[in-house]
Formats: C-alpha cells, structure tokens, sequence
C-alpha cells in the first residue's frame, strides 16, 4: 500500500459521483433497450418499460461508484469496472421496487416519481423486480464483464451472498418479523444488537459487497481486501443510521419519498433503541471506522475517505 499522506478527497467526489452515476444511467439505458439479444426470445414492452422505471432516471448511484472507485484505486481503469457496478446497480433497484410494494414496505413515491406498482400494477412491479435481479447476474456473468471466468465467478458470488438469505433479503425478513408481521401483530422491541445485525444485513451487505466487488476486479492482495472489507462494513452501517436519523429529520421533498414511516411502523432503527443524539454519535464514529480502515492506502485513496463522510453527513 501506498505510504503518501491522505488528503479530504471532497472536490474530487462531487465530480467523481456525478461521471459515474451519468455513465451507470447510460450503460443501464443500453441494457434495457427494446433489441432483442442473443437467446432471448421477446421483450415484452410494458416488462421492459416498468424495468426502465425502476432503474432509470435517478439515484445517487452510490454502489457502483464505491466499486467503480475501489478498482480505480487498484490500478483498474473506470471503463472496466462499469459493468460490474452496473451489476450492483441493478440488483439495489430491484430491491427498491420490491421494497416499495405493498405487502413490503407500501411506498407510493420513490424518487420523486411514483413508485413502479403504482405507475404499472403490482404483477408487473414483482416481474421487474425479479428481471432486474436476474440481469445483474446475467452482466457479472457476461465475458464482457472480464475476460477471466474465474474473476466473473468471484463477483457473481459476492453479489450472490450478499443479495440472498444471507445479506439483503433476510435482512428484509428479519425487518417485516421485527414489525410483527409474523407473530401477534405487535411490533416487537429489538435491542441495538439486534438492530445492528439487521441492518448489516438488509443495507450494509450490498454496499460492503460493492467495495468488494472493486476489489476483486482489482486484484487486491488479502491485506488490501481485509482493510477495504472493514471500509465497505462500516460505511454501510453509517449509510444506514444516517438513513434512520433522514426518516426522522428530513422532509418527503429532501427524500423524495416519504418519511416518519420508520416510526409509525414500528421498525427497530437505532434512533428507536438508542436515541437521535446517540445515533448520531454512532453515525459518525462509523464513518470515522471507514476512513480509518483506509489509513494502509494513500492520497489514491481520498475520493473513498470523501465517500464515507458523505455516507454519514448526506442530506438525501
């Protein structure tokens, strides 16, 4: 690793976001066009317009910039490392489509734009969804994702664990549990350990595996993968309480979706278990944990340091 002194990384981040998040919308934009491919048979249009909806037209694009800037950070030019965060991208829409359905979290808005149930209907949002997610895969799996099958196998297994039973989706169970869903009906009261593991796992897994992802592109030696591990942890825990203090603190025009719907819900946050003061405490040690897990890499590494301050300091 490198011994130069880190900077703040902050002038380079807003433009860095800004190039990834318009390259990601254009490679997104490609994927999802009409021109049937090679062993498909058809795309059904209203499929692929809902898909679209879902995908396109907004976002901080957050996950495919933190893969994009760990593989440049390994020496991997951002051209290669596109697709794979497009792969990112496209299974954290899914998720927002899924999320935002009815008997998930019943969100009408999403990006200031109604959400896919409601534009389509629910059969079609559910069927979006599970097309997004199945075309992440069919991108890391694609040789022009990289030439290596091992590599490509890698990154669908890192995608895989942390989009599964394991990572986001059972995070997503143990939340709508933790509401009652399943049980009496009463919300039960989770302590701040169980919070943690839930949100690990339901946010903090996808971008932990975005860092990961970077990594495996870019070949990263087992000490660079241990420290960028502990980064992408730490700055997904934060993204996440910093999430939890914007349900309480922001307005549905700063989100573009609505807020206070954590605490109506009843969903264990740890603004919830810990209160707002504290959680903001944990919030930003988090962040301080992720730039800190850098400090083996130099002043390559500021735009990512920038990234775990923006994570926890973001005002959307």
């Amino acid at each position: 690793m490198s011994s130069a002194q880190p900077g703040d990384g902050n002038d380079d981040l807003a433009s860095r976001l800004a190039q990834t998040a318009a390259e990601i919308e254009a490679l997104l934009d490609g994927l999802l066009k009409d021109t049937v491919r090679e062993g498909e048979i058809a795309r059904p249009a209203r499929l692929l317009a809902a898909m679209r909806h879902g995908a396109l037209g907004g976002g901080k694009r957050l996950r495919p910039f933190l893969t994009v800037e760990t593989a440049r950070l390994l020496g991997v030019a951002p051209a290669q490392a596109l697709r794979a965060g497009a792969a990112v991208e496209l299974v954290h829409c899914y998720s927002l489509v899924h999320d935002d359905l009815p008997a998930m979290d019943d969100d009408d808005i999403r990006r200031g734009r109604p959400t896919v149930h409601k534009a389509y209907d629910e059969a079609t949002a559910m069927l979006a969804g599970d097309t997004l997610l199945t075309l992440a895969f069919e991108v890391l799996a694609d040789p022009d994702t990289h030439a290596s099958g091992d590599i490509r196998a890698a990154l669908v297994l890192a995608l895989a664990r942390a989009s599964g039973l394991g990572g986001m989706a059972g995070g997503q169970m143990l939340d709508l549990a933790a509401e009652g869903r399943f049980g009496a009906g009463a919300a039960a009261t989770l302590s701040d350990v169980e919070i943690r593991r839930l949100q690990a796992m339901k946010t903090g897994a996808l971008l932990a595996a975005s860092v990961e992802i970077g990594a495996v592109l870019g070949g990263a030696s087992a000490e660079q993968r241990a420290a960028l591990g502990n980064y992408g942890r730490a700055l997904g825990a934060a993204f996440q309480v910093a999430d939890d203090i914007l349900d309480v603190e922001a307005s549905p025009e700063q989100l573009g979706k609505a807020t206070a719907k954590d605490q109506d819900k009843g969903k264990g946050t740890l603004v919830q278990a810990l209160g707002l003061d504290a959680a903001k405490r944990e919030r930003d040690g988090l962040s301080a944990a992720a730039v800190a897990a850098l400090a083996g890499f130099g002043a390559e590494a500021d735009v990512l340091r920038a990234a775990a301050r923006f994570a926890a300091e973001r005002a959307s």
